[in-house]
């Protein structure tokens, strides 16, 4: 049981995806939403994929249908995303319906190669003699990408090797035009480097490996070509190894990233590693929303400024969260750092679970993190969930990561298991001293008690490593407080047998959180916390959500709640709170400091914020105002 990310025996690579994995979810929030992937959104996307031409587009360009072409330039890649979905769903779970557009599909593809190996029906139908003659806006590289990764997809979790071979041919198509002949220039929207790297550690074939390291290389040396955007916009300012901090727009630029650390990781090339990891930590230091979203800006799609982080115009793309989901992944796999894990957990369960509904359904292409209660004059916003989008780059990135999901639960040294993300499971895998083979129980992230059990071991010693989140107080294993590491793990090395079994508890007491002082949309502002979930405030539970204040020292009160229509299971948190107000102006809403405010005593809730707007369409916020005196107001 393979998973996205599997790195060759000789790569500069500490931890490793498990060997001879098999892993089976079998319950908690992992399974409800395994099971809304495969019996609702994927079927939902397939069908979307033929109402909105993506399949027609290919039917036309194999001969099968006439028509000319429907949608985005980067139509195909919906198809591909969605092919990799149903792989990886597979991988849990048979479905022939699943099975048959896996297949059916794939002669699709096969039909609608041309002789060389290129494959875009975008240039296909419209002109022929202009491919590559665009790449800055083409994304004809991206599309060929999602291709590759789909395919690896259904050679890891099916043993499909149909699809192998439609993209070995585009891929060697690419190394005649780019590697042996340099090409044209380079595409305007990086992410076929992460998707060669794969292809090549699935296939052996080095020259995808060579040409994937080469367009790393190139990239920042104004070989994308103009754009009203920019240099920047296009990642294509700086080169890969003197870029000092992440720019531009954010999911092109974290899918280089991923390319960069697979090609470091592939190359041993620990100056490209550490470049990454560099602007990585910038990232998250200056750069991040408290959910894990990235992207200030709406128009653009861009990053924006260090500490601008405004939470009702930021735009948090979905696909940004599943982009910087998989980097981090690469750089815990590439270096064994706790860090990466804890940004990855955060942006789990807070930004990128938040995009899609709680039915499945409909989707976020942005994520803010307040929506006021005049929202309903802001149409056409991407800010609002809908089951599929003209450029619908978001459904499908949510659908394949879903689906794929449990392969970022553990990693592996030699001797040692690491469990990174906490889930009701069975995982079985091989380490050096031989087969292990544990059993995961818990109500995470509703609860943080984490009980592991042996259910087969060597007879020698071996490592089960726990994670434990800086947010976790006081941690307890088996009743007793410990410390962790400093890569915030608890490593437990002994012979285990079967049978044997260890409890970790996590301190999942609710807790403010302030922002970083030059973050000016935030001052005088706090969010509430508990566990890995971000809370927030609906309108749903309080009509006048735009005029909440919160006392500093009021009490936070815990609520589980079974099942809370339109949500499901939940934990509420309760406070007590004001609603502040002043006379309304008759001319500019600007007021002496010293007008006196109206406060009213009033209750607050707060809910997961990835379970917000499953119960109408509210206002929400996450970070509200801090109840000071005057002269203590920032």
């Amino acid at each position: 049981m393979e998973g996205p990310v599997l790195p060759t025996p000789t790569a500069l690579s500490p931890h490793r995806p498990p060997r001879n994995l098999d892993l089976r979810v079998t319950g908690g929030l992992f399974g409800r939403w395994l099971d809304v992937n495969g019996t609702t959104s994927i079927p939902l996307a397939l069908h979307h994929l033929e109402e909105s031409g993506a399949l027609a587009n290919l039917r036309a360009a194999a001969g099968r249908a006439s028509g000319s072409f429907q949608g985005p330039p980067y139509a195909d890649s919906d198809v591909h995303k969605m092919l990799e979905s149903a792989a990886w769903q597979l991988q849990h779970s048979p479905d022939p319906a699943l099975t048959t557009f896996l297949t059916e599909t794939a002669g699709l593809l096969a039909d609608a190669q041309q002789s060389d190996g290129y494959l875009d029906s975008r240039y296909q139908l419209t002109n022929p003699a202009d491919r590559y003659t665009r790449l800055v806006d083409s994304h004809e590289h991206y599309c060929a990408g999602h291709l590759f990764q789909a395919a690896v997809a259904a050679q890891r979790a099916t043993g499909y090797e149909e699809l192998t071979q439609v993209a070995r041919r585009l891929a060697d198509h690419l190394c005649a035009v780019f590697l042996d002949d340099e090409g044209p220039g380079l595409d305007g929207h990086p992410q076929v480097e992460t998707a060669l790297v794969e292809l090549y550690r699935a296939t052996g074939a080095e020259r995808y490996l060579v040409l994937a390291a080469r367009m790393v290389e190139r990239r920042g040396r104004g070989l994308v070509g103009p754009h009203k955007h920019g240099v920047r916009h296009r990642i294509d300012h700086l080169p890969v190894r003197e870029a000092p901090t992440v720019t531009g727009h954010v999911v092109r630029a974290l899918y280089l990233e991923a390319g960069a650390v697979d090609v470091a990781v592939e190359t041993g090339d620990k100056e490209l590693l550490a470049a990454s990891a560099a602007r990585w930590t910038d990232m998250v230091a200056s750069r991040t929303a408290l959910t894990g979203g990235l992207g200030s800006r709406q128009v653009g799609e861009v990053f924006g400024e260090r500490y601008e982080l405004p939470p009702d115009l930021a735009y948090n793309e979905t696909c940004a969260s599943a982009a910087s989901m998989q980097w981090a992944w690469r750089l815990l796999l590439a270096t064994g750092e706790g860090r990466y894990a804890d940004l990855l957990e955060r942006t789990l369960y807070n930004a990128f679970a938040a995009a899609r509904s709680a039915d499945g359904r409909t989707y976020y292409k942005g994520n803010p993190l307040q929506r006021r209660p005049d929202h309903a004059d802001a149409v056409g916003d991407p800010r609002w969930r809908d089951e599929w989008f003209y450029s619908a780059c978001c459904p499908p990135s949510v659908t394949r990561l879903m689906a794929s999901l449990p392969h970022y639960a553990a990693t592996t040294t030699d001797d040692a298991l690491f469990l990174h993300l906490y889930a009701p499971m069975r995982l079985a895998c091989d380490l050096g001293a031989g087969r292990v083979a544990v059993r995961v129980e818990t109500e995470y992230p509703w609860r943080g008690s984490v009980r592991v059990t042996v259910e087969d071991a060597p007879g020698s010693e071996w490592t089960l490593a726990l994670r434990v989140p800086p947010w976790s107080g006081r941690t307890l294993v088996d009743g007793r407080p410990v410390t962790p590491d400093t890569q915030g793990r608890v490593m437990l090395r002994r012979r285990w047998g079967a049978g044997d079994s260890v409890v970790l508890d996590l301190d999942m007491t609710p807790r403010r959180t302030a922002a970083h002082p030059r973050i000016d949309a935030l001052r005088g502002s706090v969010a509430v916390e508990r566990g890995p979930l971000v809370y927030c405030f609906e309108q749903a539970d309080q009509p006048c959500v735009d005029e909440l204040a919160l006392p500093a020292d009021a009490e936070l009160r815990v609520r589980e709640v079974p099942d809370l229509p339109g949500v499901g299971r939940t934990v509420q948190i309760g406070t007590d709170a004001l609603t502040v107000g002043a006379p309304h102006p008759d001319g500019l809403p600007y007021l002496d400091p010293r007008t006196p405010r109206t406060r009213r005593p009033a209750s607050a809730t707060a809910v997961p914020y990835f379970q917000w707007d499953n119960r109408g369409d509210g206002a929400m916020r996450v970070w509200v105002p801090l109840d000071l005196p005057l002269d203590q107001h920032p």
